[in-house]
């Protein structure tokens, strides 16, 4: 797994490291063109953001909620990629927040990335009914009480539903979302009836599905779905994505995608 890019050590003199705080270490993405701040022992970002972050179809100017964006990864992304989106993070925890605020800073793209503290089980609270054309949303993949619980309040709630749960999530998106709007996610590939399932009971219709293996003679360790508000039915199933060769090196796609070449 990708956990934060190559490290950014060296950097002390610049200006951005006058912000790092302790116990923070300062990464990089896309060849240190994109940098951030992550707790060393707390939650940071894995290869499932940047895989999302690419899967997502965005458009023109389009108005983009991340939910649970952690650090900041996604909209970090999302504006690298997508010169004209204008991109709101939404974030539980007050550290986490504090954190992707000066990952934007330290990226100089306040004008494109708002953020605000919220959560997924007051959504009125968020922002207008339809008042976004796509949600991405990158939510805790385990239930409350299953698999084994880090000692870490960032990476508990990160993983585990104990803050909003699957339909908490869905439910935000499809409140969120204007008519025929996108919502993009990843999660379990163990789950993903579960993901299916209840996001047609949100009134978000799958479109778009691939799954992602660690290698090609593995099943499938994550999945990747794109949904329309209000869509009608019909599901696209892509081509696997594939992580890594038989050597543990990336897959060329997945390369490309680390160095921001696709």
């Amino acid at each position: 797994m990708l956990t934060a890019g190559r490290s950014a050590r060296g950097h002390d003199r610049s200006p951005q490291s006058q912000v790092q705080q302790s116990g923070e270490s300062l990464d990089v993405l896309f060849d240190g063109r994109l940098q951030l701040f992550q707790s060393r022992r707390g939650y940071r970002f894995s290869l499932d953001a940047l895989l999302l972050a690419y899967f997502a179809t965005l458009k023109g100017r389009d108005r983009v909620m991340d939910l649970g964006t952690g650090n900041g990864v996604i909209p970090l992304i999302l504006a690298h990629l997508h010169p004209e989106v204008a991109i709101t993070g939404v974030e539980y925890q007050g550290a986490m927040l504090e954190r992707a605020a000066r990952n934007v800073r330290l990226n100089q793209l306040n004008t494109r990335i708002s953020l605000c503290r919220g959560d997924v089980r007051a959504a009125t609270a968020m922002g207008s009914a339809g008042g976004f054309d796509v949600v991405i949303c990158n939510p805790p993949y385990r239930r409350r009480a299953s698999g084994r619980i880090s000692p870490a309040d960032e990476k508990q709630i990160a993983r585990h539903e104990i803050h909003g749960e699957l339909g908490d999530f869905l439910g935000a998106a499809a409140y969120l979302l204007r008519a025929k709007g996108r919502v993009a996610l990843v999660y379990l590939a163990g789950r993903a009836v579960d993901l299916v399932s209840s996001m047609r009971q949100a009134g978000l219709e799958p479109k778009r599905l691939r799954m992602v293996h660690s290698f090609s003679d593995r099943e499938a360790s994550l999945t990747l779905v794109e949904g329309v508000k209000h869509g009608r039915s019909g599901l696209q199933v892509l081509s696997p994505l594939i992580v890594y060769r038989a050597s543990k090196e990336y897959s060329d796609e997945v390369a490309a995608m680390i160095a921001g070449k696709i």
